[in-house]
């Protein structure tokens, strides 16, 4: 359990960098899931709807804990960062924007930003092997940041290749382990080959309970209508069509959250995706933001804490029907060649993922303005380029680790802002 609140409290900086931080955490500094199982559970949570991260966190819970641990580890990834957002909520709505709070949580974002490159080369060297992986990987990062292309056509065409081809793929997803001792999930379940039989009744009994509480409020208060049906039903549709994260239907949201149903105004929305981006846990967490200042606006104090908390239930909630029900599936077809291929070729588009948000990250925090996907040389932030170079040094030559990086770059964002 510590582990997967520090993992929470840790995980800022969105997807990439969420899923930067397990790696590290699970993979490489505890050794508790190798490096093939991590990638294999990670390219069955990118073709499903909603945080990848968050079903991430849930699987490799379930898978070493059963039902429990995929229910602690997905709810302790998402908490802290809910509860944060909620404080800051509340401060933004009642004061506003408060400087001294943008401020560390630049730093933060300046650091998030080396440690999403650090996941990128990591991942790049261990999963792609041969010429196919690496064009796939290229091919990905071009179609998703200079042509646009929707996320699902993107994994699902690399998914194809994959399955069409599996002996291209299958080395980027099971190469380079053997000369290491297994990790200790790995070890359980050579030691015990009926574990996942015999954890897959309890969760797909678990899978239908979370689909109940999920669509039961959701049916409850769509009969009764008002903001309370409204918030149940919209968010709710939001999980099921976020494929690619959050990014991907923010725009839609702020549409409707600002011109269809006026929960908020332009300036807001822009204002919640900032401390979405900046607070630790999925950047959809920026629903929350809107469901509060929906509730605020509705019934002051009360009412929008009662909306956020609806706004997150219905949000999160299906990500443990998905894992519960779908993972114990996956897992049995582990050595299936063809599916094997299918997810190795998603692996390989993953890096293509991760590198398309790293550059995109990085692009909003030391380029700010931004000419289509170029950005504009003449408006670099130079305390941005200083802050991330000063991470960069702390974790590669320093070799701090990941709390002291984000500690340190943290307090010199608010020194810089102090200063200048």
């Amino acid at each position: 359990m510590p582990v997967w609140i520090r993992i929470g409290l840790l995980s800022f900086g969105g997807p990439a960098a969420q899923i930067a931080l397990m790696h590290r955490e699970l993979v490489q500094e505890r050794r508790w899931v190798g490096e093939a199982r991590f990638l294999h559970a990670l390219n069955f949570c990118m073709l499903l709807p909603g945080p990848e991260a968050t079903q991430l966190a849930t699987y490799l819970g379930w898978l070493m804990h059963g039902v429990k641990g995929g229910v602690v580890a997905g709810a302790l990834f998402v908490l802290p960062g809910a509860l944060v957002l909620l404080l800051l909520s509340l401060i933004y709505a009642v004061l506003g924007e408060v400087p001294l709070v943008a401020a560390l949580f630049f730093g933060l974002k300046c650091a998030v930003l080396v440690l999403v490159i650090e996941a990128l080369l990591r991942v790049a060297r261990r999963a792609l092997h041969g010429p196919v992986p690496w064009i796939v990987a290229a091919v990905a990062f071009v179609a998703l940041f200079f042509v646009d292309v929707p996320f699902p056509a993107v994994v699902l065409g690399a998914a194809l290749a994959g399955w069409a081809a599996p002996g291209a793929f299958a080395p980027a997803a099971h190469k380079g382990e053997a000369a290491d001792a297994p990790a200790a999930l790995d070890a359980m379940l050579l030691a015990d080959p009926g574990r996942i039989a015999s954890l897959t009744a309890a969760a797909r009994r678990a899978g239908l309970v979370a689909l109940v509480l999920w669509l039961w409020p959701v049916a409850l208060l769509g009969v009764q209508g008002g903001l309370w049906g409204d918030i149940a039903w919209f968010f709710s549709k939001m999980a099921v069509v976020t494929f690619g994260g959050a990014y991907a239907v923010l725009a839609y949201v702020a549409q409707e959250a600002v011109e269809h149903y006026r929960w908020l105004s332009a300036s807001e929305m822009l204002a919640g995706l900032g401390l979405a981006e900046t607070t630790p846990g999925p950047l959809i967490l920026v629903l929350e933001f809107v469901g509060f200042l929906a509730g605020w606006r509705h019934g002051g104090l009360v009412s929008g804490v009662a909306a956020a908390a609806l706004t997150v239930w219905v949000t999160f909630v299906p990500c443990f029907a998905w894992i519960f029900l779908g993972a114990p599936f996956v897992e049995r077809l582990h050595g299936h060649a063809k599916l094997s291929g299918a997810l190795a070729g998603v692996t390989a588009a993953v890096v293509g993922v991760i590198a398309n948000l790293a550059l995109w990250f990085g692009l909003r925090v030391i380029f700010p303005e931004t000419e289509g996907p170029m950005p504009v040389l003449a408006g670099m932030r130079w305390d941005a380029l200083a802050l991330s170079i000063l991470a960069a040094l702390a974790l590669f030559r320093f070799r701090l680790g990941v709390v002291p990086t984000l500690g340190v770059t943290a307090v010199a964002g608010l020194a810089v802002s102090l200063v200048l």
